[in-house]
């Protein structure tokens, strides 16, 4: 695709997302931990989608839940990622992604100049700070709420509910982790008929208890699936499945550094 990079990616099984950037922001940055540098056999490309931009709206100062929505964090150039305002450099963050999407974190925190921030390079629920100067703000009207229980993901715009979607979860010993989390990229899989359907929501999240003998990434997504009849069941080794025409609508919405909570 002309003027756009395209990341590729070594998958296997029909549950998880291994997910990994491309060869340069991977000399730009540290290593990946092991189980997300693992790569396994069925070779996918992955692109990023055309996203609709966010609101472009005013942020309260120290808000980072607005009316309607909530604060997503743009980033301007390269920035560095701490363990708390001022603290230890954990990791470098380009502007854009590993995908080539626009880097746009969830905002879950703030002190006087930092936003505390989701990502995929800190462990699961927990923030990792970037200067605010760093970052334009914006105002995400989406956000998604997944009910492992009911086994179901809620779409929500400006407050209220627009979507109802049965998803297929982890099984058994891989169970879908809980907490919150963010929507890193949004990806269209090439070819559009294997087994992750036709797209996917990467998230910030990662599968602590990934299955035995299992030697692919520990990133965990929203994706389709070329088997429907299992919505709604406990049958993915952590990532949540969703009909390919859920996934168009999801994809043509939801903007980047949406949140995602995910609750048993």
């Amino acid at each position: 695709m002309s003027g756009r990079r395209v990341a590729a990616v070594l998958l296997a099984g029909v549950a998880l997302l291994g997910l990994r950037g491309d060869n340069r922001e991977q000399q730009r940055a540290a290593a990946e931990p092991a189980a997300a540098a693992t790569e396994t056999a069925l070779a996918l490309a992955l692109a990023p989608s055309i996203r609709a931009p966010a609101r472009i709206s005013l942020v309260p100062p120290g808000a980072t839940r607005v009316a309607g929505g909530s604060v997503g964090a743009r980033l301007l150039a390269r920035v560095q990622l701490r363990a708390r305002p001022g603290g230890r450099v954990l990791r470098t963050l380009g502007p854009r992604t590993g995908y080539g999407s626009r880097r746009v974190l969830a905002v879950v925190a703030r002190q006087a100049g930092w936003l505390g921030v989701l990502s995929h390079y800190m462990p699961n629920s927990r923030p990792g700070w970037i200067p605010s100067a760093a970052a334009v703000l914006r105002v995400l009207p989406y956000t998604l709420r997944v009910d492992l229980s009911a086994r179901e993901l809620l779409v929500r715009r400006d407050e209220r509910r627009v979507r109802r979607i049965s998803v297929a979860i982890g099984r058994p010993g891989s169970t879908t982790p809980t907490g919150r989390f963010a929507v890193t990229d949004a990806l269209r899989m090439h070819p559009a008929g294997g087994p992750y359907g036709c797209c996917a929501l990467a998230l910030t999240g990662r599968q602590p208890n990934l299955p035995r003998g299992w030697n692919g990434g520990d990133r965990i997504a929203i994706h389709g699936t070329t088997s429907e009849a299992a919505l709604g069941t406990p049958a993915s080794a952590g990532c949540l499945r969703a009909s390919n025409r859920d996934m168009r609508w999801l994809m043509a919405r939801v903007p980047l550094g949406a949140t995602v909570r995910i609750r048993a």
